[in-house]
């Protein structure tokens, strides 16, 4: 299994999100998670399309995953596939039509995902997995940075893997919440490949040069290699 690791700039330093973002590519991170939360569906206001398509003419070529926190979802989402998002995941229960919803995403370009909070079920996968890019799983509430990793939910990591097999699809599963080098085999165990971690990694900073992540992502790479 490949294993992607995806900082969250939810934890970046916003004064510099263009060289910070540059800084966590070059230490080796894969993909890049966009937090958008709308203090609606969760009580915290982040960021838009905006800084996603200015991202972009940054230069930043690594794939953008888009987590949309925000109810409802299919208003924003043409604007985030035009701003240069590679995947949008969102909420099934900010949608009111969840099927409608994922064409949407694949109508704009980009690939779909659905994310399941801690305590949602995950019933709807049952129709909408087979039209999925991403299932996320998240492993704190969703709101704010930071918090706990919630260990039940690497049971419900283990159910989604084995439908993702059972079916014979090429379905990533991320998992996004407290996720760090003390944990990070663990939930590799239990059929994750893709890792978001916010504070995990852009709060340990090389000593030697504040600019770089490789010691973190590189101590979470070792553990990986142990699975």
């Amino acid at each position: 299994m490949t294993y992607r690791i995806a900082p969250s700039i939810l934890s970046a330093n916003f004064a510099r999100l263009g060289e910070e973002v540059d800084n966590v590519l070059a230490s080796g991170a894969d993909i890049v998670h966009f937090d958008v939360m709308d203090n609606h569906y969760v009580p915290n206001l982040t960021i838009g399309p905006l800084v996603c398509e200015a991202l972009k003419k940054h230069g930043v070529t690594a794939p953008i995953d888009v987590h949309l926190m925000v109810k409802p979802v299919d208003r924003i989402i043409p604007d985030f596939a035009k701003a240069g998002a590679t995947y949008i995941t969102f909420h099934p229960e900010a949608s009111e039509h969840v099927d409608r919803t994922i064409g949407l995403i694949r109508e704009c370009g980009c690939k779909p995902g659905l994310v399941f909070n801690p305590a949602t079920p995950l019933d709807v996968l049952e129709y909408t997995l087979d039209k999925l890019d991403m299932v996320l799983l998240m492993s704190v509430n969703p709101g704010f940075g930071g918090q706990k990793f919630i260990p039940y939910v690497l049971d419900k990591a283990r159910k989604v893997r084995r439908m993702i097999e059972e079916r014979g699809l090429k379905v990533s599963l991320e998992i996004d919440g407290g996720v760090g080098p003390t944990n990070i085999a663990d939930v590799a165990r239990a059929g994750v490949d893709t890792f978001v971690a916010g504070s995990a990694v852009f709060g340990k900073r090389n000593e030697a040069d504040p600019n770089r992540y490789d010691t973190i992502i590189g101590e979470m790479r070792a553990e990986l290699a142990k699975v």
